[in-house]
This record gives C-alpha cells, sequence and structure tokens, in this order.
C-alpha cells in the first residue's frame, strides 16, 4: 500500500479526533454531555486540525477507558463510533481513518465502511500481546476476510502497529521488532506502525530505521512525535500520527490548539522542503 493512494504529500501527518466518553462507556453521561454535543467537539476539534494544516484525522473512542477487548466491544460503542466519524468525514475535506478500543477492528471496519473511512488502525494484526485490557489476540485474518467480504479492498486501508504501546509483549520476546514487522507485511497488512512504550512516548530513531530496513511497508510513526523530534524522526520514517502533541499542554484529554498544531506543521513543510 502506497500512501500516496490517501495522501497528496510526502511524510503525511494525522491529527486525532478523540470522541468524548461514548454512550455504554463508564465516563458517558448525557446530563453533561449528549451525542449531539460529542459530536460537535469532534467535528470543531477535526476542522481546527485541517485548518493547522495536517494531511489526514483519525477518529477514534480514546474516551472510553477503562477499555474493553475488541471482541467484547457492544453494539451501542459501534453505532456512536460510526456517527462520530460520518459527522467528522462530512465536514473535512482531508481523509479520515478510524479506531476502536482496545484492538477493536473489527468494529472499527464496520464503522469505516458505514461512515467512509479510508483506513483503519490495527493494534494487534498478527502475534498476541498483554494488554492493560488483558490478552489480545491478531485480528489480521478475520479483518481481511470482512474488508473482502464487505468489497471494502480498494477502499480502506489497515495501518497495523508492531510490538504496539498500552502493554508488554513479553510473550514474543523471543521476536525483535524487526521480526514482528515482517509478520505484519508477510500477512499482508499494509502499513507498519511504530510507537513508543505509551502514549506520548516516542519510539526511537534506531526502532524506526530497523523496521524501515525489514520491510518494504510504509513505516508510520505512532506516538510521541513532537515539535522538537519531528524532523529527526520523520526522516526516518514515512508519516506520523500525532495526538498529544496537537493537545493543550501536550495532554491528550485536552482541547485540540490550533497553534500548537501549527508549529508542528511548519517543521514538517521545512523538512519536506528540505527533501524535495
Amino acid at each position: 500500500m502506497e500512501l500516496n493512494r490517501i495522501f497528496t504529500k510526502k511524510k503525511p501527518i494525522i491529527g486525532m479526533v478523540h470522541l468524548r466518553p461514548l454512550p455504554g462507556s463508564p465516563l458517558y453521561d448525557p446530563t453533561v454531555m449528549d451525542m449531539k454535543k460529542i459530536i460537535s467537539i469532534a467535528v470543531e476539534e477535526a476542522k481546527i486540525l485541517e485548518a493547522a494544516g495536517v494531511d489526514g484525522v483519525q477518529v477514534e473512542n480514546m474516551w472510553d477507558i477503562p477499555y474493553l477487548k475488541g471482541t467484547d466491544i457492544a453494539h451501542e460503542t459501534t453505532a456512536a463510533l460510526a456517527v462520530g466519524l460520518h459527522e467528522v468525514i462530512q465536514n473535512v475535506s482531508i481523509p479520515v481513518g478510524v479506531e476502536c478500543h482496545m484492538n477493536g477492528a473489527v468494529p472499527a471496519l464496520a464503522c469505516g465502511v458505514a461512515g467512509g473511512a479510508q483506513w483503519v488502525r490495527v493494534f494487534e494484526w498478527c502475534n498476541a500481546f498483554i494488554s492493560q485490557s488483558g490478552y489480545i489476540e491478531a485480528a489480521g485474518g478475520e479483518l481481511a476476510r470482512m474488508r473482502s467480504r464487505l468489497r471494502a479492498n480498494q477502499e480502506i486501508a489497515f495501518l497495523c502497529d508492531v510490538n504496539v504501546k498500552h502493554g508488554s509483549h513479553y510473550i514474543i520476546h523471543d521476536r525483535s521488532v524487526e521480526e514482528q514487522a515482517m509478520d505484519i507485511e508477510a500477512q499482508n497488512g499494509d502499513a507498519v506502525i511504530v510507537t513508543g512504550f505509551d502514549t506520548g512516548m516516542p519510539p526511537t530513531v534506531d526502532r524506526v530505521l530497523g523496521c524501515k530496513k525489514a520491510v518494504s511497508l510504509p513505516i508510520i510513526l505512532g506516538s510521541g512525535v513532537s515539535t522538537d523530534n519531528a524532523k529527526e524522526l520523520l526522516r526516518a520514517a514515512d508519516g506520523a500520527i500525532v495526538g498529544s502533541w496537537f493537545k493543550e499542554e501536550g495532554n491528550w484529554k485536552n482541547a485540540v490548539s490550533f497553534e500548537r498544531t501549527r508549529e508542528f506543521i511548519k517543521e514538517v513543510e521545512s523538512l519536506r522542503g528540505e527533501l524535495k
């Protein structure tokens, strides 16, 4: 999968739209914030990100903590995520993707087909790990068949994490990160996402370069990218998903900041100019 099938610029930057707590989640309180308000905030933040210059946005249910495993995610979560995704897509002109925690890639794909997303982020395409929500198994086999069954092979790409954040990979500690990236390529993932240990923590340049050397798939940064390290990391990678850094004070729970996002995008634009 070539990123230019989705994005027009080199080193595309994807901003995050973190939907506020959705119906069914412990933090959802319709007396404080109902679906109408949740959607209004999501659309507003997507527009801010687009105005600041990001190349795409990804919609996810980040506030639905503590997360259920993908196999346990309820219908109300899928429905609410699909509605939020659809409304964001209707209000921006840049590509939009979707993710559902924790490794809820099957619900996310259903949302993507219904709402018009161009990619799904998959925490565990192949292999397995112990997440904050428990044991998470590979979803790639089921997802590939579901995408084919829904005739979405040309519309939706799978961006697949390797050694993903939010958990322990000791159960496959005999496999290097590079070997796990090779597994994603061998199992027909469309791109490899490289992260640090947790939200807001960057991967090392060595890890990014190792994966870049091991596979021919695009390598996307999945955590911890900031204005300070963007050029260094993006010289090694093909693009980035940025969440926390685009929020006020660099905290994912805060509102999207136009100024922080625009400052970051200027760094990326400078790098693109250097690489011409």
